[in-house]
């Protein structure tokens, strides 16, 4: 194949590469395969290559993608442009620098129409999605009915043939507890949010976990998906909420507890700017998640096998001590009293299922009565129904005043679950 290419002989200049005059309406995608290669040390001033959308009717070209990091092998950049009513031009600009054993190529340009996180694996570029490199464990790509080529299952979805391609993760080479495999999607470049869809397939001999995160530019992770423990022999639809108002990268992770743990595939990755909740139809009301206390429990309850636990009670104001928090002359709970207390007391009250992924907002005001400082003595924690996990995420700090005050935590998880 042909490439083109901009070389040292002109060094400290701009070669400037321009598209024909492009329209979309729709969202699309670039798909740019280049390789920046140098022989010599790394430079003060290296070769850059630039990509710029230089739009109708505006006097400046916008920056949309830069890189300057040499490699041996082709890379693939992948960058999202969005649906705008305005014709423009792609503009590639390689740099020289000061570098003088510098070389540019570019082996690919192609836009399609779309978003660059989707992928049915039908290309061999991947759609710019990586396997990040483990010595046991890797994704791979299954299918396309060569005489050697990887196939754990008879037909992908995307064609629902031998001949297509899906992404599949094998236990076969497990060596160490809880490997971990992951397959990382390009990074989106525009502020996008919506459903975030796939197919999987899941053949379990001991556990398999899962798990799809977003990973920022900072490198922190955020779960948004797990999977149920039930295996499907076929392939089956996940739909995901998901928002990446900043750059971020979506991961597809497997981690696997023994070498007969079994596989997972993954085909068909693809995205809609209309969030999932909304075809499911059943909308979650947030005011039925809280209570004031003043009729009776709402939508909250106690296990009784927790023990002796919250009282719904009615105190009259006096100098000692505060009415309730609602209108000062109603109904609150109280815990830990005389009458209740003995060692290693606990009383739990459960909130109401929440739906996963949506981000909450838990306000309440408590108030603390008694001599010594009670750190940790009044405590939140987040249960996840189905793996009945734990997670505290707020605990009391301060000593007790005997007043009403507010605390606000935020949260959001992937499963549903209840505080």
């Amino acid at each position: 194949g042909h490439y083109i290419s901009v070389d040292t002989s002109y060094e400290g200049e701009k070669a400037v590469l321009s598209s024909p005059e492009l329209y979309s309406e729709e969202w699309s995608c670039v798909r740019l395969i280049y390789q920046i290669a140098t022989t010599s040390e790394p430079s003060p001033d290296p070769a850059r290559l630039n990509l710029y959308l230089r739009q109708e009717g505006e006097s400046f070209d916008r920056l949309l993608w830069s890189a300057k990091e040499p490699s041996d092998s082709w890379l693939i950049a992948s960058l999202d442009l969005t649906n705008s009513t305005k014709k423009y031009k792609i503009v590639l600009e390689g740099e020289m620098g000061q570098d003088k054993s510098a070389s540019i190529a570019v082996f690919e340009i192609k836009i399609t129409p779309g978003y660059c996180i989707e992928c049915d694996f039908e290309e061999n570029h991947l759609c710019g999605f990586v396997n990040r490199w483990n010595p046991n464990v890797n994704w791979f790509v299954g299918g396309g009915n060569i005489r050697n080529s990887q196939s754990i299952l008879p037909k992908d979805h995307t064609l629902n043939s031998e001949l297509g391609h899906y992404m599949y993760v094998d236990s076969v080479y497990v060596k160490h507890f809880q490997e971990v495999a992951q397959l990382i999607s390009p990074k989106t470049t525009a502020p996008m949010s919506g459903c975030l869809s796939f197919y999987y397939q899941l053949k379990q001999e001991s556990s398999i976990v899962f798990t799809v995160y977003l990973r920022d530019t900072s490198g922190f992770y955020e779960e948004i998906w797990k999977t149920e423990s039930a295996p499907s022999a076929d392939w089956a639809l996940a739909e995901v909420d998901f928002s990446a108002p900043y750059p971020m990268e979506v991961i597809f992770e497997v981690a696997f507890n023994s070498a007969k743990g079994g596989y997972v595939a993954l085909d068909d990755i693809s995205f809609s700017p209309v969030y999932c909740s909304n075809q499911t139809g059943t909308l979650f009301n947030p005011a039925e998640a809280g209570c004031n206390f003043e009729e009776d429990l709402c939508n909250f309850y106690q296990d009784h096998k927790d023990g002796p636990g919250w009282s719904r009670v009615k105190v009259k104001r006096n100098v000692y001590r505060a009415g309730d928090h609602t209108t000062g002359f109603g109904y609150y709970l109280l815990a830990n009293t005389k009458f209740t207390s003995q060692p290693g007391y606990i009383g739990r009250l459960y909130g109401p299922t929440l739906p996963g992924n949506m981000q909450f907002c838990l306000r309440f005001y408590y108030a603390l009565y008694g001599f010594f400082k009670m750190s940790g003595t009044l405590a939140v924690y987040i249960f996840e129904e189905n793996h009945v996990v734990q997670e505290k995420i707020w605990s009391v700090l301060d000593s007790p005043k005997g007043v009403w005050t507010q605390a606000e935590i935020s949260f959001k998880k992937p499963m549903p679950c209840k505080v």
